[in-house]
């Protein structure tokens, strides 16, 4: 993950690795990255990472934000960038891995692909999606933060995933493409 080399009169005094998304900067002790300088602004600036991008934004400071020299309201970082705050030196060193912060929950959806609701989608946004008609046959898909699954918890006959009978209360993992058939009506999960 990116990581900022924090000096002070050409003398490195810290390196903070940018772990979370969002990451303020500034003189007061709440603050991810503590400045302690009289013209360091309280809440100085803020450096949001998403995904291989960094943004620094200076968060309306007294003494401004500088980047190689320019003063900046938001700027988008690049590797060996210098940021001046006050009598600070920022060196911005970027190598290209994501904070765990930044990543991002698998999200899927349902699209049905024969019978009347041919072409319809259901996001599955939800923790719980249930699917079928009661008393015939039901499954739930599960969400979790990287994976769906699927649970026959309703009916006679077997649901098929892929062609493949579903036992009953037995929890499948889906992968992207999966065929879901329902009584005939068959359905397509795909990861967004």
């Amino acid at each position: 993950m990116a990581k900022l080399i924090i000096s002070r009169n050409g003398q490195v005094e810290q390196q903070i690795q940018l772990s979370k998304e969002r990451m303020t900067l500034g003189r007061h002790p709440r603050n991810d990255i503590v400045l302690q300088h009289p013209a360091v602004s309280g809440e100085h600036g803020a450096i949001v990472t998403i995904l291989d991008d960094s943004f620094l934004e200076d968060l309306h400071s007294t003494n401004g934000t500088f980047v190689n020299g320019h003063r900046i309201g938001k700027h988008f970082l690049q590797h060996q960038d210098v940021i001046k705050m006050a009598k600070f030196e920022l060196q911005f060193i970027a190598d290209g891995i994501r904070p765990l912060a930044a990543a991002q929950p698998v999200l899927a959806e349902i699209a049905i692909l024969n019978g009347n609701n041919a072409g319809k989608h259901v996001a599955l946004t939800k923790p719980q999606t249930t699917l079928g008609r009661t008393g015939v046959q039901v499954v739930v898909i599960h969400r979790y933060p990287d994976f769906y699954t699927v649970t026959h918890t309703e009916g006679e006959a077997a649901p098929l995933l892929n062609g493949v009978a579903l036992d009953p209360q037995t929890a499948e993992r889906l992968s992207d493409g999966d065929v879901i058939d329902l009584s005939g009506t068959q359905m397509a999960f795909r990861i967004a």
